[in-house]
């Protein structure tokens, strides 16, 4: 069976192919374009059959070492008793912004990102606008450009991230804890313009969906799919090792075929798992 590959950048281009253009989706992420998957999947277009990773991630994260240090680097605890946002006031000097000094610096999203618009909403809730500056950068290389700088010198920095991404898993990095995850203040936290109350982000489950003439034409890809399962850990390490070592898709496909054997052998019967394993 020939496979074209495709890469999406946005939601509306997968939703937009989904009738006929592609056959596997490895990437829904539900929540960005829910209605639109909701109409493909009631005019039985495409249909959910597994799940990639259950638990993208989004959140506020430093450095481990600036709370717990780093001994090998001759790093020194920065901030001890950082483990919430609701902390973050006794440290906004740590975190200093260089062009307004009396207040730290908040890595934001881009500029018009959903999360961009969660997060400045969030810094208010809280009340961190009065301590903190609200720093957008142009685009997400930007982003990481400062978050890489920053470590690599084990400076402080605060920042908005998500994963499963290369960045979470080269770095070692702490999400803030914020109130748990509560679908009543989230939705007041999305809708409202001045929200009083936030928390933080949902875990996002994000699946693989398929054009449902597949499940006629190729069932054994289909149970293929069914058995695939990933997590953003692993996803995240694996970018990792693409970004550190320049590597291709298809070399990483090895990679990960040669060192979670554990991972995939389930996905797979037992026959076809030795053929792939004679092939490495």
């Amino acid at each position: 069976m020939p496979i074209r590959r495709e890469i999406y950048t946005r939601p509306p281009d997968l939703c937009k192919a989904s009738p006929g253009d592609i056959d596997v989706s490895m990437e829904i992420w539900y929540n960005l374009s829910r209605d639109v998957i909701d109409q493909l999947e009631s005019e039985g277009k495409i249909q959910r059959i597994g799940v990639n990773f259950p638990d993208a991630v989004q959140g506020w994260f430093v450095p481990t070492y600036v709370i717990k240090g780093d001994e090998k680097r001759g790093i020194k605890p920065m901030a001890p008793d950082l483990k919430s946002v609701f902390d973050l006031p006794k440290y906004k000097d740590l975190f200093r912004d260089p062009e307004e000094p009396s207040k730290g610096r908040f890595y934001n999203g881009v500029l018009g990102w959903f999360a961009e618009k969660v997060n400045t909403k969030k810094l208010k809730a809280y009340g961190l606008d009065k301590y903190y500056t609200n720093f957008r950068p142009g685009t997400s290389d930007a982003l990481v450009a400062a978050i890489a700088s920053a470590y690599e010198r084990g400076r402080p920095i605060l920042f908005y991230y998500w994963g499963p991404t290369w960045v979470l898993g080269k770095y070692d990095l702490t999400m803030l804890e914020e109130p748990p995850y509560d679908p009543e203040v989230w939705n007041a936290l999305i809708e409202e313009e001045n929200p009083t109350r936030a928390c933080a982000f949902p875990l996002e489950t994000v699946y693989i969906a398929v054009n449902t003439r597949l499940i006629k034409e190729a069932p054994s890809v289909v149970e293929f799919l069914k058995k695939y399962r990933t997590s953003n850990e692993l996803t995240s390490k694996l970018l990792a090792y693409m970004q550190d070592n320049r590597a291709s898709e298809e070399e990483t496909a090895r990679y990960f075929l040669r060192n979670y054997q554990d991972v995939w052998t389930k996905w797979v019967p037992a026959e076809v798992a030795e053929r792939v394993k004679k092939a490495l």
